[in-house]
């Protein structure tokens, strides 16, 4: 139940503060008072846009507090989202001079995800513009479901409706990558190939370009060796010869003077580094030898890996190798988008029968509580002033799961007898909407757990006995849950458990709009008023008392 309203610098209201009770409260006023003010601040506790502009004075902060008296129901939701429950909750928001709105839940900042969830399931605001609910299917399912009892069997469907709508969004996006995969996959495949079989993990390419460059050489390799050692090897002229000589003297000098011993000694391992490279000259001379064969391979694997570097854009084999892994990465990147497809679609297929069942459930209630709707809706209607009007509701078998199940709905409607039901939308007037919406509000409010509803003017337009079932129904609503009506009736006000008026007045050469409760003098005073205007008549004063009773 709303307990008190608090509002503050928000467009004529400077400050108001009222309390509330259960029960029908009515609140009344001349147009233009204020009370859609009002609503405008309590559509912020619903977690509605706030405007900056809405702030009177630009220099401070707008406030809008409500206080709702809670049962244990709500703990859950304060447990989920850590906050404190009260049984004396206060919600707050608050516009700033710099257009920032923030909300709180007993002073804990809260997001306006968690602030929606909240007040959503303790206040409903119903404006006499907001009849064109009742062409929704969302509106109408939640008609049906009411009375259906399907409250719980809903949340299941949701639920499983929720993941099998994110199944399939997963398994377009995986489709959309498989076909991107697949349009490359030959190309990408032929890529793979071409590495794969040049085996590049057992290819030294440095070594592969100095045999090559052996190979390309070889014969003018194999004649400059021959040469060097044929000039170390000359008889007599040769340098091995006499660098022997050479050795042998410094030796016999070495023996006479101590001093040559070092240059010696030398030498002598110059001599012995020197018949080594000899030696290993005269091995590469040995396994040198041309082989066109071995040439013409060589130069077939240099030229593949060399374009292949110009191909994947790389400049050496381990940059190479790695394109050839990403490449092997992707062939089972694509299989492993298959299995995952293969995966998700039986999720979905399972998600389906599971939603099947849920659906036909839920549509099965449906149809046990339509000739339930009818008779409710038909009653009502007859009490409020449209005796022949007929009501049905129509459902259809749909192609496809959708968030209400797998069918559609249908709210038909015809004022006058003789004619064929049509969809509201086409069937119903002006003047009927707000008592067609009127009668849907009391036959939801007997099956929802909503603790407050206000209605906005929804009476506009009606009279006399009309009128008078009006403020009779609303009464009977507001037996089980508390109705805060804005109205221009006499004979809603004057059922009224509690009645406010909304004034504005002057203060300080500014308008300001407030809300105060009225005695119940002030009642009688403010219900003679709506029937008589202005000046306020004995005839007016007798026929508000006879209308409270």
């Amino acid at each position: 139940m709303l307990s008190r309203i608090y509002i503050k610098n928000f467009a004529l209201i400077d400050t108001l503060e009222v309390s509330l009770h259960n029960g029908l409260q009515v609140i009344t006023g001349e147009t233009g008072a204020g009370k859609s003010i009002i609503l405008g601040a309590l559509r912020l506790i619903l977690g509605e846009r706030a405007d900056v502009k809405s702030i009177s004075k630009t220099d401070q902060k707008s406030v809008v507090e409500t206080e709702f008296a809670l049962n244990n129901q709500f703990k859950k939701f304060f447990i989920e989202n850590d906050l404190d429950y009260e049984h004396q909750t206060i919600i707050r928001r608050e516009i700033l001079p710099s257009g920032k709105s923030r909300a709180f839940i007993n002073d804990v900042p809260v997001t306006l995800d968690v602030l929606r969830t909240l007040s959503s399931q303790l206040i409903d605001i119903h404006s006499q513009f907001e009849t064109s609910n009742l062409f929704t299917p969302e509106y109408q399912f939640k008609i049906i479901d009411g009375l259906s009892e399907n409250r719980q069997r809903v949340q299941e469907y949701h639920h499983e409706f929720s993941d099998f709508q994110s199944l399939k969004i997963q398994l377009k996006k995986l489709r959309t990558q498989l076909s991107e995969a697949n349009k490359e996959s030959d190309y990408k495949a032929f890529l793979l190939t071409e590495l794969e079989e040049l085996h590049l993990d057992n290819v030294d390419f440095e070594e592969l370009q100095k045999q090559l460059s052996i190979q390309e050489n070889a014969g003018m390799i194999s004649e400059n060796l021959a040469q060097v050692l044929s000039r170390f090897h000359q008889e007599e002229v040769g340098i091995f010869s006499f660098f022997n000589e050479a050795k042998n003297k410094l030796a016999r000098i070495a023996e006479v003077s101590q001093s040559f011993a070092e240059l010696h000694g030398r030498l002598e391992t110059s001599f012995v580094e020197l018949k080594d490279i000899i030696s290993e000259l005269e091995n590469e001379a040995e396994r040198i030898e041309i082989h066109p064969e071995n040439l013409a391979v060589l130069s077939e694997l240099n030229n593949r890996i060399n374009v292949l570097f110009l191909k994947h854009s790389v400049g050496d084999i381990t940059e190479l190798r790695a394109v050839r892994d990403q490449l092997a990465g992707d062939q089972k990147g694509a299989s492993e988008l298959e299995s995952q497809i293969e995966e998700i679609e039986e999720n979905i297929s399972a998600k389906e029968k599971s939603l099947h069942v849920l659906a036909a459930r839920l549509s099965k209630n449906r149809k046990k509580s339509i000739p339930v709707f009818i008779k409710k809706a038909e009653s009502l209607l007859k009490k409020l002033g449209l005796e022949k009007a007929k009501v049905g509701i129509e459902l259809q078998d749909a192609q496809e799961f959708n968030a209400f199940g797998k069918e559609s709905i249908q709210l038909l409607f015809q004022a006058n007898s003789g004619f064929p039901l049509k969809p509201i939308q086409t069937a119903i007037s002006g003047g009927e909407r707000s008592r067609v919406m009127l009668a849907v509000k009391k036959i939801i409010a007997e099956s929802d757990d909503l603790p407050t509803l206000i209605l906005d003017e929804i009476d506009t337009g009606v009279s006399g006995k009309v009128a008078e079932e009006i403020g009779n129904l609303m009464r009977e609503m507001s037996a089980d849950m508390q109705l805060i009506v804005i109205s221009h009736l006499a004979q809603v006000a004057a059922k009224g458990n509690n009645n406010y008026k909304v004034v504005k007045k002057d203060v300080a050469g500014k308008t300001q709009s407030t809300i105060i409760p009225l005695s119940d003098q002030e009642k009688l005073n403010e219900i003679a008023q709506l029937l008589s205007g202005s000046r306020i008549t004995e005839a007016a004063l007798a026929q508000a008392k006879e209308l409270i009773g």
